[in-house]
């Protein structure tokens, strides 16, 4: 077996299944009645060298899967298909962004991970126990790993939900308004549009093997296939709503965090008039001047001290009313 891999490697002959070795590959893939599942985790080169010795598989897609940063696409080489689909996956309540490269043809699929990902134990399990007349091959197997990548968004989405809805609640409540927060929200916002970029070409994917590859969407399957499609458009569609819901948060952050300091800058403007009025008069008789009647008056000081005590009392009261201070 080679090394430098995690493989799951189950043939299904008869109604049978069994582990087979790896090595031992080529003597069943000639045999079109005979199906093989194949998992791999992070392979080195000599081991997708080796895959594709056993299957037969183009040298382009085989250099692309050794890559962990393809873009999402779909391409066909020959009698085998080449998916690339980036996963998700919610790790100590951040997400993980992986990959999975999928080789389909007639009698086996293998699915490759880099990166993020609980791994597809749970599309052999479903192999094993095939019910409802569902026949175990590429079609149905390849449904199986759409599937499982599709409903992995589910509880990410969910978690996302939950973070936005404890911000919002702190951004309504006004208890906290600040840089830190709007961090978190643009932190959310950029994990979205991750989320967006691995959902999004799943549509086209799906899309793309309705149309033009009946030889995996039969017709038992077709419907099951659009399943597939309309879970992720409508991922897709809530990550969408959730970004302009964030998008929103964020214009009402800065919009409430400008009009708290509006009402700063109006209360200094309104402590700075209230100032301003003693300052003038009493400056005014700062500058002795050598006519000024009411120097000789003997009530001169405190009439003038409770004149401008009344005008200040006023000023008060009025910036007060407009809630200047």
């Amino acid at each position: 077996m080679p090394r430098g891999a995690t493989i799951d490697c189950l043939l299904f002959h008869d109604a049978r299944v069994e582990t087979i070795a790896f090595d031992d590959i080529s003597e069943h893939i000639a045999h079109p009645d005979r199906f093989i599942w194949v998992e791999l985790e992070s392979p080195d080169s000599r081991t997708v060298a080796k895959l594709g010795e056993e299957f037969g598989l183009h040298e382009l897609a085989l250099e692309d899967a050794i890559s962990s940063h393809q873009r999402p696409k779909i391409e066909e080489y020959g009698e085998h298909l080449f998916i690339a689909v980036r996963t998700v996956q919610l790790w100590n309540e951040r997400i993980d962004i992986g990959e999975t490269h999928v080789f389909a043809g007639s009698n086996f699929v293998i699915a490759i991970r880099h990166g993020a990902g609980s791994g597809y134990a749970r599309v052999a399990e479903r192999l094993r126990g095939a019910k409802n007349g569902a026949r175990v091959g590429a079609p149905y197997t390849l449904y199986l790993v759409l599937d499982l990548i599709v409903d992995q968004f589910k509880p990410v989405m969910e978690a996302m939900h939950q973070r936005f809805q404890t911000l919002e609640s702190l951004l309504i409540g006004g208890s906290e308004l600040g840089r830190a927060n709007l961090e978190r929200l643009y932190a959310l916002k950029r994990e979205l549009t991750l989320l967006r970029d691995a959902a999004e070409p799943i549509q086209e994917i799906t899309q793309d093997l309705i149309r033009m590859h009946p030889e995996f969407v039969i017709r038992e399957l077709k419907a099951y296939y659009r399943d597939v499609h309309d879970h992720a458009v409508r991922v897709s569609t809530a990550i969408s709503h959730l970004r302009n819901s964030t998008s929103d948060a964020m214009q009402f952050h800065l919009a409430s965090l400008s009009l708290k300091q509006n009402e700063s800058v109006q209360k200094l403007a309104g402590w700075g008039a209230l100032l301003a009025l003693p300052t003038v008069v009493f400056s005014l008789y700062g500058m002795n001047f050598r006519f000024m009647p009411e120097l000789e008056w003997p009530w001169a000081y405190p009439a003038l001290l409770g004149a401008t005590g009344v005008a200040v009392v006023v000023l008060y009261r009025r910036l007060k009313r407009r809630g200047w201070i």
